[in-house]
């Protein structure tokens, strides 16, 4: 790739905008969308030897080694999606939660089709599907911790987040819902708190050079029972995003999207509140349609 990459840097936006929601993630995106093979590779180039290059053969050849436009162009349009887009999301799951949860249902439903048919031999992985739609499943059950947000916890959020971030399927938004960490981060982002952000950020760096050599290894010698397992993640996460919860006292959610919710039907949310099923129902539908458009728009 040769020079600053429009369409790359749009995927990285879209990455952003869905890492951003609890519930979504952007390695979802960056697979339906075709560039999750190179992000990987990429990301993975960025070591030692990446370093003997520079000190050899000189910037250009490292900025080759590591596919620098591409990781540029992906990482501006991330950075630039969470920090223009973190308000705005922010209003959508307080405002809109139904709409906006129903959109990310159909989004991750179309995601999970599209990994599933890229599965060689899809029946013989099966057992490695239902490992990852209950892995999943168990992931949601979980009840938030309460942390405080230090440096040090900051950092091993990070560090933890990203590898649920680079993953199809587990957002690393809800990984910080677990942990009690979403809201210190969304606010240090609203506020441009640079010490929160750059233990943070260091905390993400570390954990994604290190996950992603696995996950290069397991694309290369286990690809079809990693697919099946990513299928089943994305199956499992859609109890994570469902629209319709109460919280543990059978109460109206306050905020959308977070830990220790119960799901529930939307006649029953309707006695309660208007559970918006019609909008909901065609949002869905749209999402749907929407990953199949990109994925159609993405092959070569």
């Amino acid at each position: 790739m040769k020079g600053f990459s429009p369409g790359v840097f749009l995927r990285g936006m879209a990455m952003g905008a869905a890492d951003v929601v609890p519930g979504v993630s952007g390695g979802t995106v960056a697979f339906i969308t075709g560039i999750y093979d190179e992000l990987i590779e990429s990301l993975k180039a960025v070591n030692l030897q990446a370093l003997q290059t520079l000190f050899k053969s000189g910037p250009a050849a490292f900025w080759q080694y590591i596919n620098g436009w591409f990781l540029l162009s992906l990482m501006l349009g991330v950075v630039a999606s969470i920090l223009s887009l973190a308000r705005l999301i922010s209003f959508g799951l307080q405002e809109y939660p139904l709409p906006l949860a129903a959109l990310f249902f159909g989004l991750i439903l179309a995601s999970a089709l599209i990994v599933f048919q890229q599965i060689p031999e899809s029946r013989r992985q099966l057992v490695w599907l239902i490992c990852g739609a209950v892995f999943a499943v168990a992931i949601g059950e979980l009840r938030p911790a309460e942390l405080n947000a230090t440096p040090l916890t900051l950092f091993l959020s990070g560090a933890l987040a990203i590898c649920a971030m680079i993953l199809p399927g587990i957002s690393g938004s809800f990984i910080l819902l677990l942990l009690g960490m979403y809201k210190p981060v969304i606010d240090a982002v609203k506020h441009f708190e640079l010490v929160s952000l750059l233990c943070f950020v260091a905390g993400c760096g570390l954990g994604l050079m290190l996950f992603v050599r696995v996950l290069s290894w397991l694309m290369h010698h286990h690809r079809p029972p990693l697919l099946a397992v990513l299928t089943g993640i994305l199956l499992g996460s859609l109890t994570i995003i469902w629209p319709w919860k109460f919280d543990a006292e059978g109460l109206l959610l306050s905020e959308s999207l977070a830990p220790g919710w119960q799901n529930v039907s939307p006649w029953e949310y309707a006695q309660h509140a208007d559970p918006q099923l019609l909008v909901s129902s065609i949002v869905a539908v749209l999402g749907v349609v929407l990953v199949l458009l990109l994925e159609r728009i993405a092959k070569p």
